[in-house]
């Protein structure tokens, strides 16, 4: 299977106040249209990973690859490229820009990575909220939206450049259970329709049970 994102040997340390080892010898692979989710207590270290993984944080020793090419030490702005570019990213907060329309909210990721013209990315950005079964919402002001559509859109928007990954940090956390079924639906149709790998980090067990793969992270070290 073709790997997405392969991590070799990550150790990483926190240094103040005091010295403290938070991952201890990550060595994780994630395939082509896989769906892995990774759990662990608070303080287990995942969401320190998940932050090496989106390539946001560079201060670890390993290794970490994304489609096959070596992340590790490259320039803060290649690292925005690569990320803007290859990773989708959903949070436990959908952070749109509340003055802005739906659609405008969407597009902002394409229009920084300027591959594209204004026309082609509003195109873009309304097949990505139809997919979503909320295209008739793209000229409402975010601020107007309930919070189910709201995490619609950070999903549409976390999908515009058509990542090689979608990465979320509890990305049902702040939903209620009808929309944090909507949230897993959509990530499984992703995958089986678009061949897209995703890993994400909840405290949902059954969630997280329902995916291909569990990950079980313990003081920094992967359990299984």
């Amino acid at each position: 299977m073709n790997s997405i994102l392969v991590t070799k040997h990550i150790d990483k340390h926190f240094h103040k106040p005091k010295d403290f080892h938070v991952l201890k010898d990550i060595s994780i692979e994630v395939s082509k249209g896989e769906f892995v989710s990774i759990m662990g207590k608070s303080g287990s270290g995942k969401s320190t990973l998940l932050y090496i993984l989106s390539t946001m944080d560079t201060d670890y020793t390993g290794e970490l690859y994304l489609n096959n090419e070596l992340i590790t030490g490259k320039t803060p702005q290649e690292l925005s490229r690569i990320r803007n570019k290859n990773i989708g990213f959903v949070f436990q907060f959908h952070y749109l820009l509340s003055e802005f329309s739906v659609i405008e909210n969407v597009m902002l990721p394409a229009k920084k990575l300027a591959e594209k013209t204004h026309e082609e990315i509003e195109n873009d950005a309304i097949e990505k909220l139809k997919m979503l079964n909320i295209g008739h919402l793209a000229k409402q002001r975010a601020s107007r939206i309930s919070g189910g559509e709201k995490q619609r859109v950070a999903i549409a928007r976390a999908l515009i450049n058509n990542p090689s990954i979608l990465m979320g940090d509890e990305p049902t956390g702040n939903l209620d259970s009808h929309n944090s079924e909507n949230v897993f639906s959509i990530f499984k149709r992703l995958k089986e329709e678009e061949g897209l790998s995703l890993l994400v980090v909840t405290h949902d067990e059954d969630f997280a049970q329902r995916t291909d793969r569990l990950i079980t992270m313990e003081d920094g070290k992967i359990l299984q």
